[in-house]
């Protein structure tokens, strides 16, 4: 039996911005801090757009979606998550109420911000459960 804290990994889906919208993508949130280029707001019909939940300026541009960064880069992003605890809580409010979309811009589908989001939130976010 599921409780309101337990939340599963088929609750979040991960999909770019460039990616058609399909009617089971449930609450759509963009996770990215720079709105994607070339998309109009028609277009991508997003819900929400939690620029507060993204990586920081600094650490975007640091990790340059290098995959050699990839580790220290999901390490330092978990550890501005912790400090955001309430954006965090109002996304995994979310997660329990419906299902959610993370909306991202990268190119790469495996090495994002919103995979690591997505990590965070499922895994180690939870509030029963120490980082």
């Amino acid at each position: 039996m599921r409780t309101a804290k337990t939340l599963r990994a088929e609750q979040v889906r991960l999909k770019r911005a460039y990616d058609g919208v399909s009617g089971d993508d449930g609450y759509r949130i963009l996770v990215d801090r720079v709105w994607p280029r070339g998309v109009s707001k028609r277009d991508l019909r997003v819900d929400e757009w939690l620029k507060d939940i993204a990586p920081s300026t600094e650490l975007r541009k640091w990790f340059g979606h290098d995959p050699g960064k990839w580790d220290e880069f999901r390490k330092r992003y978990f550890q501005e998550l912790t400090d955001k605890e309430e954006v965090v809580e109002a996304v995994r409010d979310k997660m329990r109420h419906h299902r959610v979309t993370f909306v991202y811009s990268a190119k790469d589908r495996e090495f994002n911000n919103a995979v690591a989001l997505k990590e965070y939130l499922e895994n180690r976010g939870r509030s029963d459960t120490p980082l």
